[in-house]
């Protein structure tokens, strides 16, 4: 986990811009997942590893009131997708807390993300890089990762060229990628990146998350 001086100069945006389509519309974040919202999970997850939080999403502010989180809407009108909300979360966080030198991106239906994302994150941009991403079981998670926040305008100007998917903007930056383990959850072995995309999704998710709980009261 980063120190607290550490932890002041990150702050972490949540994607939840997403139009849920496999899981038929809705907000993924509000789906139900051990008693309390999956995007709780996320924020939970979060917390202790960042210093400032913000949700970005394109939908009624007011109904992210219960997670107590300011709210902000994409960068483009277009619905364009990842990019558009991490654009967001940049102006944002320059905007709003002057102190972050970094802005950590997650999606909001990934409730297991691992405690030492972020500081794995900032030791692999230590060597001067302005980006790094998440990697796990073989594939980079191009949404989850550290950006610096002096990326904003160069993703504005990327954007408004036609740039649409975050593995090109990852790619332009020379991005360093981090390998995170698999979770064993009992006999189980869990992507930390598992995100909730389908109802067969959300119902694996729901019993590694009691197989989490049992073992932590165990």
């Amino acid at each position: 986990m980063p120190d607290l001086d550490q932890r002041s100069h990150v702050a972490a945006v949540i994607l939840a811009g997403g139009r849920s389509s496999r899981m038929g519309g809705g907000d993924k974040g509000f789906l139900d997942l051990g008693g309390k919202p999956v995007l709780a999970h996320v924020i939970d997850r979060l917390r202790p590893q960042v210093g400032t939080l913000v949700v970005n999403s394109n939908t009624d502010p007011a109904s992210f009131a219960q997670f107590g989180l300011p709210v902000v809407s994409d960068a483009t009108p277009d619905f364009a997708g990842p990019l558009a909300g991490l654009l967001a979360g940049l102006r944002w966080t320059v905007s709003n807390v002057p102190a972050a030198r970094w802005v950590l991106s997650v999606s909001n239906d990934a409730p297991f993300l691992p405690p030492d994302l972020v500081q794995r994150l900032l030791e692999a941009v230590s060597d001067g890089r302005s980006a790094a991403v998440a990697s796990s079981n073989g594939r980079k998670h191009h949404v989850i990762g550290l950006w610096s926040v002096a990326l904003a305008d160069d993703l504005a100007s990327a954007m408004d060229g036609g740039l649409r998917k975050a593995a090109d903007f990852v790619a332009r930056q020379g991005a360093a990628s981090v390998t995170f383990p698999l979770l064993k959850v009992g006999d189980r072995s869990v992507d930390p990146f598992f995100n909730v995309n389908t109802p067969a999704d959300l119902e694996l998710a729901r019993e590694i998350s009691a197989r989490m709980d049992g073992a932590a009261g165990s």
